[in-house]
């Protein structure tokens, strides 16, 4: 068998980094005087690693982060924002998705929910939990039109699926009462099997009225599927009056996400 044979029957099997690796030795001399055992478990390594890094981007890329270039290291902590750094490395661990524990993020448009929230999301793709990260407007509207076209548990099973979501926008806007449908569904199908990270304005004491409060027959039903035992970040300024957002803080164009 020559070389070359064996170069292309690894190409075949989609061993590229493998046979990028082997050719490499080959033109090394000093290859010549490391044992067999050691340089075919360079070629493995090599492969394994590229395999490892590609599953990484891939998950990264089928999260849909609105900031990918969040990342839990570059956290601020100095910007005047209170911010328990004990709990945020804690959970940067994903102990608690391990837990089938829900994450509540609250704070003001511009503190930085949404960074925090992509960086954790980081985090789980790190540990190989596919992630999905999509704003609550955007995923109404999603099954708004899926159930017109006849996607509807297509669509609900992409979100309801991945071991962690983000939930960005959280009850933003009051839901229909047809959307409470769908939030109900879809947080029922992930219960006590997936995390999910909820990014919002509004305090948790204040979801039940964004749903309608008394007036609505299933918002107790919603909030008892996502609090029981949630961890909780509030994001609140050290010194309120002189209090800069983040955007301002970096410089970035108001009307971008937080």
């Amino acid at each position: 068998m020559t070389n070359q044979s064996t170069i292309d029957k690894l190409i075949e099997m989609r061993l590229t980094s493998m046979s990028d690796a082997f050719i490499t030795q080959m033109n090394d001399p000093r290859m010549k005087d490391v044992a067999f055992e050691d340089r075919f478990g360079m070629l493995v390594d090599v492969e394994y690693s590229n395999r490892k890094a590609n599953s990484l981007k891939r998950l990264i890329r089928n999260a849909g982060f609105d900031q990918p270039e969040a990342f839990i290291a570059d956290i601020n902590y100095t910007s005047g924002r209170k911010l328990n750094r004990e709990l945020i490395e804690r959970l940067s661990t994903c102990e608690y998705i391990a837990e089938h524990r829900n994450l509540f993020i609250t704070g003001a448009t511009g503190s930085g929910k949404t960074y925090l929230a992509c960086a954790f999301g980081m985090e789980a793709c790190k540990q190989r939990y596919r992630t999905k990260y999509v704003r609550l407007p955007d995923l109404l509207l999603e099954l708004e039109l899926a159930r017109s076209d006849g996607t509807y548990k297509k669509v609900l099973a992409k979100y309801a699926n991945p071991i962690v979501l983000i939930l960005d926008e959280w009850l933003l806007l009051k839901p229909t009462e047809a959307e409470q449908h769908d939030i109900l569904e879809l947080l029922h199908r992930r219960r006590k099997k997936s995390s999910t990270i909820f990014c919002s304005q509004y305090e948790p004491d204040g979801w039940y009225d964004q749903l309608g409060g008394d007036d609505s027959p299933l918002a107790e039903a919603i909030l008892d599927r996502i609090k029981h035992d949630a961890y909780k970040i509030n994001i609140v300024p050290v010194d309120p009056a002189n209090y800069r957002s983040m955007r301002e803080v970096y410089g970035l164009d108001p009307a971008m996400s937080e």
